[in-house]
């Protein structure tokens, strides 16, 4: 049996076994939608038993009922959809992908999906119309009550992915000059305060932020004391057309929970809470993952066509890249044909280089998103690289060289391998560093175009240094 020692009894093993289980069980208890949850619904749909589905589905978090409806089939997305339509609240359409919304949208029709968004948050609200096509987007907007739409039309004319997109319109504001009293009857009896928030923001007569008064100071002051000499003047104040990501790097480095944001003349318009940073964070990482593969976060739930369609630039860059390759070969034809262990050692020298390199490129477009590298520390991140992969080159050079040297019994040929794998392992360093970086300078996003970029020269250059290594030394 796995894991039993020498000697010992099921009696000894079970305990384990128990623990173990219920660990599980505990965990499976964290997340209403398990397995076996997933698979009753889809006995349900196929038994075409709407009422079991309601049973089965009212019990789960909202972000659940997401996670269920973008597990089935797009024909048991639709039966699931009309059996939960009465239930489902308003916020499963928040959590979708892009594309599973708007197959929701079109089920529920404009007039179910005005009434969700009428029961949103104006920064989730605006989530789930800012994506829509321009004419379904236009009908739902037209559907919402005249307050509603002017807030949504407002946070729409911000630049995407700006903290005018992201932040709630909906926060409490008190004057300095209240007590905390007031403050308290004031939360107690006002009837358009956000269902959930952290802070109270101060505001002057200009109604421009001076402080923030954190919900637990608010409890533990009383009531006869001042708003101003509780309140934390050192608060964060966010511009409304900053982007989002650095909205979710201010959050991180100052473990902000809220903060306030204002437009251009200072005026408070609206509040940024952590649980929609969250958000941003686990976005921007997904999207820079996505990019470095050439791929969009809807590929999963999109049709075939449209998925064929969004990746055939990234397949023609890889064309264009394999027709340079391949140009830089034919002019070693007649090396080739004199020793045809080239051949067959050729895509150990540039293969390992592009592996190699896309890892370099991995970090270093993290670590510009981040602002982990910067201008001071440029420097010191490429030499970096460039020693880690000289370190590695020589590692990898010594052990294929001395194996390609016994494999065709010509040392000659493994130090030629050898040393052009340590050229191209020390390029990929420099390489994966340096193109991400000119592309940042020059505004060209470096997550969607410095793997294309750095594969093109690892190969071009790694067939170039291998070949020519060995047409001057071998032949």
């Amino acid at each position: 049996m796995p894991g039993r020692e020498a000697g010992q009894t099921d009696a000894e093993v079970t305990p384990m076994a128990e623990s173990t289980a219920e660990t599980r069980d505990i965990r499976d208890s964290l997340y209403g939608l398990t397995p076996n949850v997933v698979d009753a619904v889809r006995d349900a749909l196929e038994a075409q038993d709407a009422e079991r589905v309601r049973r089965l589905v009212k019990p789960l978090h909202y972000t659940d009922v997401a996670d269920l409806l973008e597990r089935l089939s797009f024909e048991q997305r639709q039966q699931a959809v009309e059996a939960i339509r009465a239930d489902m609240v308003p916020e499963v359409l928040t959590e979708v992908d892009e594309a599973v919304r708007e197959e929701l949208i079109e089920r529920l029709g404009i007039r179910k999906v005005a009434a969700a968004v009428t029961e949103m948050d104006t920064d989730d609200a605006v989530e789930v119309i800012e994506d829509l096509d321009k004419d379904v987007q236009r009908q739902v907007l037209q559907a919402l009550p005249a307050e509603e739409r002017a807030l949504v039309e407002e946070a729409l004319a911000y630049p995407e992915d700006s903290a005018g997109r992201l932040m709630q319109r909906d926060f409490v504001a008190v004057p300095a000059f209240w007590t905390v009293g007031e403050t308290i009857d004031h939360m107690r009896v006002a009837p358009d305060l956000p269902d959930a928030f952290y802070d109270i923001f101060v505001v002057d007569p200009m109604h421009r932020p001076v402080g923030k008064l954190p919900l637990s100071r608010v409890a533990r002051s009383r009531r006869p004391v001042r708003v101003s000499d509780v309140m934390r003047t050192n608060h964060t104040q966010i511009p409304v057309t900053m982007d989002q990501e650095e909205v979710a790097r201010l959050f991180r480095r100052l473990d902000l929970v809220s903060a306030a944001v204002v437009d251009d003349s200072g005026r408070l318009v609206g509040t940024i809470t952590v649980d929609d940073v969250v958000d941003v964070i686990d976005e921007e990482a997904e999207e820079d993952m996505f990019r470095l593969a050439g791929v969009g976060e809807t590929d999963v739930h999109m049709p075939a066509l449209s998925t064929a369609r969004r990746r055939t630039r990234w397949l023609f860059v890889t064309v264009v890249k394999s027709i340079l390759a391949s140009a830089v070969i034919s002019q070693f034809e007649a090396t080739i044909e004199q020793m045809v262990a080239l051949a067959v050692l050729m895509p150990i020298a540039a293969a390992l280089a592009g592996d190699a390199g896309m890892q370099v490129v991995t970090v270093t477009v993290r670590g510009l998103a981040t602002k982990a590298i910067t201008a001071g520390n440029m420097g010191r991140a490429i030499g970096k690289e460039v020693v880690v992969g000289a370190l590695n080159g020589l590692v990898f050079a010594t052990v294929m060289g001395v194996l390609a040297g016994l494999w065709f019994s010509n040392a000659r040929l493994g130090v030629v391998l050898g040393a052009a794998m340590l050229f191209n392992l020390v390029w990929s360093g420099v390489a994966g560093t340096l193109i991400p970086l000119a592309l940042a300078r020059v505004g060209v996003d470096p997550a969607i175009a410095s793997g294309p970029f750095l594969v093109t020269t690892t190969d071009v250059l790694g067939f170039l240094s291998f070949l020519g290594l060995a047409a001057l030394f071998l032949i």
